[in-house]
């Protein structure tokens, strides 16, 4: 090729570009990123328009049969009976709304009689429409699931909205039928994928802990309001009055000023000993110097003080109901790919199981937005002609439970991970206002949850600076919910199976760490020597044990 020839193409100075088989080829970095960046926006495709949900959608399977050979069977749930029918696509009615009594017998008589239906009427596909209703329409789930129908669900709002068009102002359980069978027919009966059981499990036992840590500081507000009546100003003086078993304790046995000014110091000290409660210095010094100013208490301490023994004892049942659980919850969570977001700092154990028991399998998500887009943490947005108000606000019509503990885990993240605390300190100089700082960190830490949970990897990220390890994290955890030996090797053999190949050397250097304290200490029961040796195996790494004289003290 010859420069400068009469040829148009050729007129190009070499450095920019060179053509070949009449196309323009780029020939210095900069044009080539350039070119790359247009093919690749070229090369995405857009977004299809749909009108229905894809979860809802069985428009195949109807041309594939037939309208007239397909059949919806839509059921109105209550708590104690629903009501049913059958129809085609449609809309010709097969089987009359017919009232159905939660009862096994019935349930097995309805079946029956849906399926003689079928056969009646030559139908050749179903679906069961089922109207979501809080707790009431599993049982009708569970029924059909177990008789092998294919069930789907429709939103109360969704069947109110295909309702009042046709029966405006007039609501009975058969205008609710005809609801659910349009809902359905216009692809919003959503089918709802099957969990597995440790994700179920998961699910249930952390909202039973929710509760329960609900009723707790229930308890907590009631014992201060007896300890104000009886003993004003009396648990201001303690930062941690829950941490500390003496001060609460003494309260308990005491429930007066004028009971501790009569015990005095050596009182004191007998009461804690015969509780079998340490007995700081620092403590009764406050407790004696509270007594010597204190206000006029209530007058009925002894009824008092029986209220206040037994709201604490209620107290410290549910406290030792929650450890349980939350040991429970993490040997759920170790069974799952979840457990590698313990490298974040700011997260726990706990807020991971919160988050991996209304999420769910990662697999059933397409991608980040998914997750926020199910949590309702999207804006509304308004446009007609050319009226165009994208950033309304929240929609607020997604799973409130997801959209909660996701929002619960950004409020960590700002308060104690480095990166995202100082992310939101700038954004809050800028004048954002704090909820759109929540949600922005949300919306963060979902690209961050599904890039690590779906992809399984550990790659680096700004906000796990300083570093945290995975499995010395998990240690510390069940140190102090003091789990059994045998769960504790369970739950680190389990999470080493997570572990990709390529963290599992830094893993193993704060274990082998800890295993040489253990090993220098040598006073006293130590489990976790024993522990610790075969975990370390499983990561390929060999324990040195330390000798007798490398482990002598001075």
């Amino acid at each position: 090729m010859v420069w400068g020839s009469a040829n148009k193409k050729n007129l190009l100075p070499p450095h920019s570009a060179f053509w070949f088989k009449g196309c323009r080829v780029p020939f210095n970095r900069k044009e080539i990123a350039m070119s790359r960046s247009r093919s690749n926006r070229s090369a995405k495709t857009r977004k299809a328009f749909l009108l229905q949900k894809p979860t809802g959608a069985f428009t195949p399977r109807v041309q594939a049969v037939g309208p007239e050979h397909f059949g919806i069977v839509a059921i109105d749930c209550a708590k104690a009976r629903s009501r049913y029918l059958l129809a085609d696509f449609y809309g010709r009615t097969l089987l009359e709304p017919t009232t159905l009594a939660h009862t096994a017998g019935d349930f097995h008589n309805a079946i029956a009689r849906i399926r003689q239906g079928v056969q009646q009427h030559d139908l050749r596909d179903l679906v069961v429409a089922i109207e979501r209703t809080g707790e009431y329409h599993q049982p009708v789930q569970r029924a059909f699931r177990q008789a092998h129908f294919e069930t789907r669900l429709v939103h109360p709002f969704t069947a109110k909205q295909y309702r009042q068009p046709a029966d405006p102002g007039n609501k009975t359980d058969d205008t609710d039928l005809a609801a659910i069978f349009r809902a359905t027919t216009q692809g919003f009966g959503l089918s709802q994928p099957t969990w597995p059981d440790t994700y179920v499990t998961l699910q249930l036992l952390r909202r039973h802990r929710r509760d329960l840590v609900f009723k707790n500081t229930i308890l907590c507000c009631q014992i201060r309001e007896i300890l104000h009546a009886a003993m004003p100003g009396y648990a201001e003086g303690f930062d941690r009055l829950w941490e500390a078993p003496t001060a609460l304790m003494l309260a308990r046995l005491t429930t007066s000023a004028q009971a501790v000014l009569q015990a005095g110091r050596e009182g004191l000290h007998q009461l804690a000993a015969a509780a079998d409660i340490p007995c700081p210095r620092g403590t009764l010094d406050k407790i004696l110097a509270w007594a010597q100013q204190a206000p006029p208490g209530h007058d009925q301490t002894l009824i008092l003080r029986d209220i206040l023994n037994a709201l604490d004892d209620d107290r410290r049942t549910k406290d030792q109901h929650i450890l349980a659980l939350e040991r429970r919850l993490a040997h759920l969570v170790c069974a799952t790919p979840y457990v590698l977001l313990l490298r974040i700092p700011g997260l726990n154990i706990v807020s991971i199981a919160d988050v991996a028991g209304e999420l769910g399998p990662i697999n059933l998500y397409l991608n980040a937005n998914a997750i926020t887009g199910r949590a309702g943490l999207m804006p509304c947005r308004y446009q007609s002609d050319r009226v165009d108000c994208p950033n309304g606000p929240l929609q607020r019509r997604g799973h409130r439970r997801l959209r909660a503990v996701l929002m619960q885990a950004a409020a960590n993240l700002a308060l104690y991970n480095n990166h995202f605390k100082a992310r939101a300190q700038l954004w809050k100089h800028a004048g954002k206002d704090p909820r759109w700082i929540r949600v922005k960190v949300a919306k963060i830490f979902s690209r961050l949850l599904f890039a690590s949970v779906a992809g399984r990897q550990l790659f680096p990220h700004p906000c796990c600076q300083p570093r945290h390890y995975i499995l010395d994290k998990l240690l510390t955890f069940h140190q102090e919910h003091r789990t059994p030996p045998e769960q504790i090797r369970q739950d680190l053999e389990a999470v080493v199976d997570f572990l990709p190949a390529s963290a599992r050397a830094d893993e193993a250097q704060p274990l082998q760490g800890l295993l040489d304290q253990q090993a220098k200490r040598r006073r006293g029961p130590q489990p976790l020597a024993s522990l610790i040796p075969l975990v370390l195996a499983r990561l390929g790494r060999t324990a040195v044990q330390s000798t007798d004289s490398e482990s002598a003290g001075p």
